[in-house]
């Protein structure tokens, strides 16, 4: 495993990023799919042996307990040095005024309950998982600056939200002396690279790290466009994320992958990994071969003319994801 840093931080993160959205109490949230917590064990055991020690989760996955599986794992298997543990906050976790958004009463009831739910007194980055337009930007920037200042979190980040937001948000930062956000958590893959146009731009012009969530655009470009899963099945937020304009790149990792000889899960892992200003992908895992194929995809170095036919078909799309 590689390990890099998260833009122009000091922090080291591993080049893969576990994604934990697949874990959590399927009678908890919305998400039918998700292993429970005997079943997702064996995943960070395996990351843990891959390397992957970047590990993120979300107080909204699974009504929480993603964060309390996740903070079982961390107990058990690996020293909290060793591990850089992100989370989220914005989601609703639970019903009437402040239980949801990013003032500042909401973020910090809600870091004291992340951390109480991962049984840890501090998380390396802590991300604002959406913008919060109810909200002014300058009271949750001041928020996060004393969640920083008070030890609960070491880095701060954000999650999908327009370029002219995150720019906002990082002058202001600036000007009055608040902690900066040093990543951006943003959806990213070869159906969806609208992304390309503001926001990995303005990434890579300000130093911030880059880790894309759903590089393999939720599964699809890993099997045949006509072929189903048990999440796509249930999983309602993606059916708006992808159109019939995207088989043909779907396609075109096939082909890629059958001529390489390696699944195409690596082919488009390959190509998202290897984007200018792309740190580390998000990858979720339900399967043991999902962790092999995204740590063998740092390997598999695509040529020009294979970037060029997995490029080629793309359609432009409204923008999605936020």
């Amino acid at each position: 495993m590689e390990y890099v840093r998260l833009g122009t931080s000091g922090l080291e993160v591993s080049r893969v990023c576990l994604g934990c959205m697949s874990f959590g109490d399927p009678q908890r949230g919305h998400h039918a799919w998700t292993l429970d917590d005997a079943a997702s064990r064996s995943f960070l055991r395996k990351a843990l042996d891959l390397g992957i020690t970047f590990w993120d989760t979300a107080n909204v996955y699974s009504d929480g307990s993603s964060e309390e599986i996740v903070g079982g794992w961390l107990k058990q298997f690996a020293r909290r040095e060793d591990v850089v543990l992100a989370t989220k906050v914005h989601g609703r976790m639970r019903s009437g005024p402040n239980g949801a958004g990013l003032s500042r009463k909401a973020i910090l009831a809600e870091i004291h309950a992340s951390l109480t739910r991962l049984g840890t007194d501090y998380v390396d980055l802590y991300q604002i998982h959406r913008w919060d337009p109810g909200v002014p930007i300058e009271e949750t920037l001041e928020a996060l600056h004393d969640v920083v200042k008070a030890g609960k979190a070491r880095y701060l980040g954000a999650s999908s939200m327009a370029a002219w937001q995150f720019a906002q948000a990082l002058y202001l930062a600036d000007l009055h002396g608040w902690t900066r956000f040093v990543s951006m958590q943003n959806h990213y893959n070869l159906l969806y690279r609208e992304e390309e146009r503001e926001m990995i731009p303005l990434c890579r012009d300000q130093g911030l790290g880059v880790i894309p969530w759903s590089p393999l655009a939720r599964g699809r470009l890993t099997r045949d466009w006509d072929e189903r899963s048990n999440r796509s099945e249930g999983d309602a937020f993606a059916r708006d994320l992808y159109s019939e304009g995207d088989r043909e790149v779907v396609n075109r990792v096939a082909e890629i992958a059958q001529e390489r000889g390696v699944h195409r899960a690596q082919v488009a892992m390959a190509w998202v990994a290897s984007r200018p200003g792309v740190t580390a992908p998000i990858v979720g895992a339900t399967k043991p071969e999902h962790l092999d194929d995204a740590v063998d995809a740092l390997e598999l170095v695509l040529s020009e003319d294979e970037v060029r036919r997995l490029e080629e078909p793309y359609l432009p799309h409204r923008v999605a994801g936020f």
